[in-house]
């Protein structure tokens, strides 16, 4: 994975960018880039809210952090106010959002325990403006096996991970449904669960696709028919949906 990513110019382009992300950039340069230094890790990043210090698990948190801080994959319009976060890992895609705006809610899934349990370390200052679903979200709800793996990011529904979890999975028309119901609108839906990206994209009504500002899904892959006033573009590796008419 290391010699993978020192190999993508699309990393470069955020290089110039971790000066002012990170405190300690020679840390991060090195976390990232070599994939040297200690875990568990808190890794300073500077925000709109001031300085946050996530705590990272392994090199692949560290890839994480600079994809979502400095490569800015996640990057929305300001006055974002309702986020829906399928696949929540540890919160890092969250806390992103929660500093960029003081009045945003999130909605978190994420159904694997070890990652339930650092993202609640990771979100602690942002307790009353997040609710978390510890859930699997599929195309309809019903029983699923999960699989699992060390690092917490890449497992998923019907992901070979050589060991699975048993799961009830709630379906993203509900997810969709009761976010709706707190909020006039979602200004963003993220998805990245491994796989299944455009599965749940496609099976989201149009009614409710329609109330969605912007939808972020981490695949390379272009997806099927969407409603007319959707625009598409890719941002890395994460398929960017934005609707024009909200």
């Amino acid at each position: 994975m290391v010699a993978r990513e020192i190999l993508r110019v699309r990393n470069y382009r955020a290089l110039w960018r971790m000066a002012r992300v990170y405190p300690e950039p020679g840390q991060a340069v090195r976390r990232y880039f070599l994939g040297r230094g200690d875990y568990p890790y808190r890794c300073p990043v500077r925000t709109p809210a001031g300085t946050v210090a996530p705590t990272l698990y392994s090199s692949h948190d560290m890839f994480t952090v600079n994809e979502i801080f400095c490569r800015e994959d996640y990057r929305s319009e300001p006055g974002v106010r309702a986020v829906v976060d399928v696949g929540s890992n540890i919160g890092l895609s969250a806390l992103y959002f929660l500093t960029r705006e003081p009045g945003c809610h999130c909605l978190l899934y994420e159904p694997v325990p070890r990652n339930v349990e650092r993202l609640k370390l990771n979100l602690a200052e942002y307790s009353e403006r997040y609710t978390l679903h510890e859930s699997a979200v599929a195309a309809a709800p019903g029983p699923v096996s999960f699989g699992v793996e060390d690092t917490g990011r890449y497992g998923g529904i019907g992901v070979a991970t050589g060991r699975t979890i048993e799961l009830s999975s709630v379906g993203i028309n509900d997810v969709l449904h009761d976010a709706l119901e707190k909020h006039e609108r979602i200004d963003v839906l993220k998805i990245d669960t491994e796989g299944t990206e455009l599965e749940l994209l496609a099976a989201v009504r149009p009614e409710l696709l329609a109330r969605v500002g912007a939808v972020y899904l981490e695949t390379g892959e272009r997806p099927g028919p969407v409603l007319d006033t959707f625009s598409t573009s890719f941002r890395n590796d994460t398929l960017v949906l934005t609707n024009r008419a909200t």
